[in-house]
């Protein structure tokens, strides 16, 4: 069923999007004189939407100059948008510069020196999408009115065999900007997930890999535009509907980065001090159904089960998960720690415990009882590596 109405959603969405295109398409056939213009408009717009998402600063900025350098004379200059404005173009591009050094010169730099300028990057990716937000609705809201001058909301309907279905111009265009508005947020969160990943990961070698991959689907939504303004609109498509396909595991991820991110920045950790009953934690592995870094509280029950309670989406109704029963561990981390269930020989990571949690390892497992503490990760390697030399092991 959840399936059934996943794909009715891709469905309308996709249906909506392609409304405009097919009614420009009518159009340049049934106006051979002037066929393109609002085909290309329309297509590079649908482009233009993605693009934005996938890195709104660099998107909005390099839209507000490439208006600001079209603009003929010093009134029409004046007359443009606030984000065509050279005050804010020039230092958004500046910044995208900056973080474009950083990745260059980051698989050089050392992980505990780069990742400060990672958490930097990701509160900007973040900051951006907000402000690319109130660039998106006016572009959108545009280019609803120009298909609709065009054609018309009733051309549109029956350029598609609904003849007999008549919209006015302002039903049309306060249905399709929610639309646009739903495709902006999930390509969006896909992008943001690809800072977080990059947040997360302990090695230089993936971030430049992750950073690769998202410059690339950048650069082949641009690329396509410009060779072929349909084709481009296509592929936008395409990765509007797959970005809503991981829209959760989006969500959950990017949750998880922004508690990453607060409490790095803030130094919650020399303040903060685990609750003895309850605490907000993140699953770290799907169980029973409940996917990886699902938000949620963890406590203990009479029975000594580890009890984990969490909303999805962190609004819907609140449902239980018991953890299964077993030997557990609190696993101490560079950046963030664990709690590990033994499996054999090997631990297993159950919980992921936000960064203000470094520190409190033993208090967690007094709380929950685990069976005691221990370096993970690069921790582990580190400690390793010291006692080859004589140093000492922090005792497990």
């Amino acid at each position: 069923m959840f399936l059934v109405k996943r794909i009715s959603f891709l469905g309308a969405i996709t249906f909506l999007l392609w409304l405009p295109l097919a009614a420009v398409a009518q159009t340049a056939i049934a106006k051979p004189a002037d066929p393109n213009l609002a085909a290309k408009k329309v297509c590079e717009t649908v482009s233009l939407i993605t693009g934005v998402a996938i890195s709104p600063l660099m998107g909005v900025s390099a839209v507000g100059a490439y208006d600001y350098f079209q603009a003929k004379s010093p009134e029409e200059k004046a007359g443009l948008p606030w984000f065509a404005q050279p005050i804010f173009w020039i230092p958004a591009m500046l910044l995208v510069g900056a973080c474009f050094l950083k990745d260059t010169a980051g698989i050089a730099l050392p992980t505990v020196l780069k990742k400060p300028f990672d958490v930097a990057e990701t509160c900007e990716h973040k900051i951006s999408g907000l402000v690319a937000t109130g660039a998106f609705v006016p572009i959108i809201v545009n280019m609803m009115h120009a298909v609709n001058a065009t054609t018309g909301p009733g051309a549109t309907m029956s350029s598609l065999g609904f003849a007999a279905v008549s919209m006015p111009n302002w039903l049309y265009d306060i249905l399709m900007t929610p639309v646009a508005m739903a495709a902006f947020f999930v390509v969006f969160l896909a992008s943001n997930a690809i800072n977080i990943l990059i947040l997360i990961s302990p090695f230089s070698t993936v971030d430049a890999a992750l950073k690769g991959f998202r410059t690339t689907i950048l650069a082949s939504v641009v690329g396509t535009s410009f060779v072929n303004p349909w084709i481009g609109a296509a592929w936008a498509l395409i990765i509007i509907l797959f970005s809503w396909l991981i829209a959760g595991w989006s969500f959950r991820l990017s949750h998880f980065g922004l508690s990453f991110i607060w409490d790095f920045i803030t130094g919650r950790r020399n303040r903060f001090h685990p609750d003895p009953k309850e605490n907000k934690l993140f699953l770290g592995r799907k169980i029973e159904k409940v996917p990886t870094r699902t938000c949620g509280k963890l406590s203990q029950n009479e029975k000594g089960e580890l009890i984990f309670n969490y909303r999805p989406w962190l609004v819907l109704p609140l449902r239980t998960l018991t953890l299964p029963a077993g030997n557990y561990e609190a696993g101490r981390g560079l950046f963030y720690s664990e709690i590990m269930r033994l499996e054999g020989e090997s631990l297993k990571t159950v919980i992921l415990l936000p960064p203000r949690y470094r520190g409190h390892e033993e208090e967690v497992a007094k709380i929950y009882h685990l069976a005691g503490t221990r370096d993970v990760g690069i921790r582990a390697a580190w400690a390793w590596f010291k006692s080859l030399f004589g140093g000492k092991r922090a005792a497990a």
